[in-house]
């Protein structure tokens, strides 16, 4: 029993096309409607429209990523009764077309997050950045967020300031555009002047009252996902700390298994993203598959560079602070016990060889995504090989 090779696709616009995708080695993608406002309901029609573009390509689609959660569903809003039965129709729509998985996240306004996203790596690839001291100055020097000082320490805000005059103004637009613009599946993107809003609406809500609101949704919509054979998988916040004074609360094992506790329903699961737990070095990456692998129902395997100050790089696959081997082969004993193959598609890769010349969408280029791929799917096999395991299915 081995993963269930996807890659991520964006679409029609996406520059990496289907057909790319399956000479890649994928034989599923996962996707979304990402031309779909955030709360609105993903109509049945256009779910099985791109349902039949994808097998047309000789791909499948069982995995969606993602089905945003709206900021009212986060925050409690008064529109959360519409919101959650619009969600609640969306998996309707989407197990009517056979999807099994639905990811989601609940990281408050910003999803991922990154402040370079063309970092030069010793072989000439790209990767992306993420560097605590720049979101600092963009927080306390462009954003101007009130308050903002008294989330960093005074040697940071020192050396924040010292870096904001020694940046011109293309620079500092263009970490602005990095943080707030909008990264690739990023649910939603801003100006300055609708961040800061945004932030404000979370001006009562700390990291507990985000829990329950987290635990309400979960309550919510999961009886109707039990209902459909839907796994609702949770994405990890990313970076797995606060920023910009907005909560986070799915960032280490203790926060998923008290999610877990809280809500036993069986369709409330895991999307384990190595990248993005394996930012902090207090998250056992190989022990959260074995002690969690029940819940989960999608992999994100990639592998950061921790750096000193909070920052880190996308690395290669099987390089980095991840021990991808031992992640690896905690999977494949999970899917060998359980009897299930797990969608698992390679996140982040480098911007490589050709395609460093072509339009791409940051951390999807498709190249490296490949070599990604390549890189992990010959890794299974050779756990499997070393376990005596039949490897040829």
């Amino acid at each position: 029993m081995f993963m269930t090779q996807t890659m991520r696709w964006f679409g029609p616009d996406d520059p990496v096309s289907l057909r790319d995708i399956r000479q890649a080695g994928a034989s599923e993608v996962v996707t979304a409607l990402h031309d779909t406002a955030n709360g609105a309901i993903w109509p049945r029609e256009a779910i099985a429209a791109r349902k039949r573009m994808i097998e047309q390509a000789g791909l499948g689609w069982t995995v969606v990523e993602s089905l945003p959660v709206h900021e009212g569903i986060k925050t409690r809003g008064r529109d959360w009764d519409r919101l959650i039965e619009q969600y609640r129709e969306s998996l309707r729509n989407l197990a009517a077309c056979g999807i099994a998985v639905v990811t989601y996240n609940f990281m408050p306004v910003l999803d991922w997050t990154r402040t370079d996203l063309a970092w030069p790596m010793p072989d000439g690839a790209l990767a992306l950045r993420f560097e605590l001291e720049a979101v600092a100055v963009y927080d306390l020097h462009i954003l101007r967020r009130p308050g903002a000082e008294r989330d960093y320490a005074p040697d940071m805000v020192e050396v924040a300031a010292r870096r904001f005059q020694a940046m011109d103004d293309s620079a500092r637009a263009q970490l602005s555009q990095t943080i707030i613009a909008g990264l690739p599946g990023s649910e939603e993107s801003f100006t300055a002047t609708e961040f800061l809003a945004a932030i404000h609406s979370y001006a009562d809500i700390g990291p507990d009252r985000l829990r329950e609101n987290h635990v309400a949704f979960l309550e919510a919509v999961c009886p109707v996902a039990d209902e459909l054979g839907i796994r609702l998988v949770v994405h990890p916040d990313d970076p797995p700390f606060p920023m910009f004074g907005l909560p986070r609360v799915v960032s280490t094992e203790a926060d998923v298994a008290n999610l877990f506790a809280r809500v036993p329903s069986p369709s409330n699961g895991l999307c384990f993203c190595a990248g993005s737990f394996g930012v902090r070095p207090d998250n056992d990456l190989p022990g959260m598959v074995k002690r969690l692998g029940d819940r989960i129902g999608f992999l994100h395997l990639r592998s950061v560079q921790r750096e000193a100050n909070g920052a880190f790089h996308e690395a290669a696959h099987l390089e980095g602070d991840a021990n991808m081997t031992a992640i690896v082969g905690a999977v494949h004993a999970l899917q060998r016990r359980t009897g299930r193959s797990i969608p698992m598609r390679p996140d982040h890769g480098h911007q490589m060889l050709d395609d460093l010349t072509k339009r791409t969408n940051p951390g999807y280029s498709l190249l490296g995504r490949m070599r990604g791929l390549a890189e992990l799917r010959g890794l299974e096999r050779g756990i499997a090989f070393a376990r005596g395991n039949d490897t040829t299915n």
